[in-house]
């Protein structure tokens, strides 16, 4: 038998160490304390593990200098599993690092090698992400999307004037960050200052603004440097299409950066893929901005280039505009939220299937030649072949995994609009305004798809996920003694129709799952069917390794021991799994289905002329 892919199980997002195995978690717990130990033997103190990604991890720590002042550094490690030549990239990004002389670009400290490990070390910015601010706030004001723009647009003015000190023949060089998006950005909420870190995609340019050459002699120019392309690919939520597709690298990169990173944080998105749908002339933004914006984002290269040239040049005038801070319109959810504090931490994590529908058919197989270990992560398995404005409503579900909740959704696309069913229990109240925020920009996105079909996402804590581990996939899988799916029991009132429940099975089996699961679970699964609850089971195996993820709500009381029982017995039939792949079923407590519209896009909405006389009325954006 073939094995199936199950890279697809997830919306590419970092995985949770919860959904690790056991061994796979204890080697990253194990290797987080050593690179926590070389550190302290070097004499820092304060360490903490702040980032991570496709490469390698992010530490910060602190150091007393001879003056008696504390110093705060980053250190970044690769991840010791990846080939030597990613490896080698670390010491890349220091030179380029080092080339850097900005008051926004924290400067490079170090570069050292320690029993084998590349280590950068690096300034501290101070603040915080703007994708973390932009999780915790929602929509960020336009009067700080402009005052952001600014300094955004003045770095970009720097990294095309930047004076080379590579040798004395080169001169003048421009560098191309090839990485800007929010979480590459460090704000500074006291002095509302950005820093732009992670060079690790960084090159020098080889076309100028122009898309002419930057050389400096007819050699260089005879050479194959402009042959092929020395472009990293970055985040492809937020690159453009020509860093994308392999072309050669210019400043234009890094405008497309900066263009769907602000885009996202003017409209509480985690990517640039939306604008079709929600432009950035619906967002509230002073209108000249806002079109300049669009016109970045234009899928037209020529008005890409004539917006980024205004962006440039005008930014800084822009920015002068005087704008106050007024307290925009509350908005309503479009579809219900719930919220309850939880006595548990969550660690949330989306699964999503029935994905197939969204991708355009014989659409070309753009990425499969491209050799970089971010890209199945990102990209490949997820949203190859998909529109824009798909690929953006995938990143809005996921986007909602990155906030404490559980639950469910099924999005229904038919000819008259689309219908969604949903279950959503945010588990703390403070997000709740970003958490809606987030709601409303993936129905609002659904509207702007024509297509028929069905969607499904279940959301739920990673941490009770269970693991079941096994020498070799000729043996069976079996449960330890003593273990239990958990669940939560909450009464419902008892006028709720029974016959409006979401039923398992109500779609039949999904095509792109391919775990079949034995008779005897089906069998449980039916007679949980009949039990009054909320809830979802998702089965995940692996050749040596079982994930059983779930997330249950018993509402109906009575019942209890009759739950408890099934839930039991599908635990006890799991040494039954044959095969490999992923298995998923879910259930809503009743249907409170919610009709939209199509739409071709969102309505223009633009930064008021007069904003002191502006009240806050609850709205429902969209509605």
């Amino acid at each position: 038998m073939a094995e199936p892919s199950l890279q697809q199980f997830y919306i590419p997002e970092e995985q949770s160490v919860y959904l690790l195995s056991h061994q796979d978690a204890k080697k990253l717990k194990d290797w987080v304390e050593l690179c926590k130990t070389q550190l302290s033997q070097l004499g820092y103190r304060q360490i903490e593990l702040i980032g991570k990604g496709a490469y390698g991890f992010v530490f910060a720590g602190v150091t007393t200098q001879d003056d008696g002042q504390d110093a705060h550094y980053v250190f970044k490690f690769t991840r010791v599993t990846l080939p030597q030549h990613l490896q080698d990239r670390l010491e890349e990004e220091a030179f380029m690092l080092e080339q850097v002389d900005h008051p926004r670009v924290p400067h490079l400290i170090a570069y050292q090698r320690v029993r084998q490990q590349s280590i950068l070390v690096m300034e501290r910015a101070p603040g915080e992400n703007l994708e973390e601010i932009s999780l915790r706030e929602g929509r960020l004001s336009p009067r700080l999307v402009m005052h952001i723009a600014d300094q955004l647009a003045e770095i970009l003015r720097h990294l095309r004037r930047l004076s080379g000190n590579v040798d004395s023949i080169r001169g003048d060089r421009i560098l191309v960050h090839g990485d800007i998006k929010p979480s590459n950005l460090v704000f500074d909420a006291a002095t509302e200052n950005i820093a732009l870190i992670d060079w690790g995609s960084s090159v020098f340019a080889q076309l100028d603004e122009n898309l002419q050459p930057v050389a400096c002699s007819v050699m260089e120019l005879m050479s194959d440097n402009l042959q092929q392309t020395n472009a990293r690919l970055g985040d492809v939520y937020f690159i453009g299409e020509e860093q994308l597709n392999g072309g050669l690298s210019s400043p234009r990169f890094d405008e497309q950066g900066a263009a769907g990173t602000l885009y996202a944080l003017a409209s509480a998105q985690s990517c640039r893929f939306g604008h079709r749908g929600i432009p950035a002339t619906s967002l509230g933004l002073p209108m000249e901005f806002a079109r300049t914006l669009d016109g970045m984002l234009d899928p037209d290269p020529r008005l890409r280039a004539k917006a980024g040239d205004y962006f440039i040049e005008h930014m800084a005038r822009m920015a002068r505009t005087v704008m106050v801070e007024f307290k925009p319109p509350r908005e309503v959810a479009l579809v219900p939220v719930w919220t309850r504090p939880s006595p548990k931490e969550i660690d949330t994590v989306v699964y999503s299937s029935r994905k197939s529908f969204l991708r355009e058919e014989g659409g070309p197989e753009t990425l499969n030649d491209i050799n970089d270990v971010q890209l199945d992560r990102y990209y490949k398995n997820f949203m190859q072949n998909m529109g824009e404005t798909e690929k953006a409503f995938l990143a809005a579900v996921s986007r909602l995994g990155r906030y404490p909740v559980v639950g469910g959704l099924a999005v229904r696309w038919e000819t008259d609009g689309v219908y969604i069913d949903s279950s959503l229990n945010l588990q703390a109240p403070a997000l709740k305004t970003a958490f809606v925020a987030a709601v409303n920009n993936m129905v609002n996105l659904a509207r702007t798809i024509y297509r028929q079909g069905i969607f499904k996402s279940c959301l739920f804590n990673a941490r009770d996920t269970l693991h079941v581990e096994r020498e070799s996939q000729e043996e069976p899988f079996r449960m330890p003694e003593g273990a239990h799916l958990p669940y939560e029991v909450s009464a419902m009132p008892d006028i709720e129709d029974q016959t409006r429940l979401h039923s398992y099975f109500e779609d039949g089996p999904d095509p792109e799952e391919f775990l079949v699961l034995p008779e005897k679970i089906i069998t449980s699964l039916r007679a949980l069917n009949a039990i009054h609850h909320t809830g979802m089971l998702i089965f995940e195996a692996l050749p040596t390794h079982l994930k059983i993820h779930s997330y249950f709500r018993l509402l109906d009381p009575e019942r209890e021991e009759e739950f408890r029982r099934q839930l039991d017995d599908i635990l006890a039939s799991i040494d039954l799994i044959e095969g490999l792949g992923v298995s998923g079923f879910m259930k809503m407590p009743y249907k409170d289905t919610k009709h939209f519209t199509h739409i071709e896009r969102m309505p223009e909405r633009y930064y008021p002329r007069n904003p002191r006389a502006q009240k806050s009325p609850a709205v429902a954006l969209g509605d």
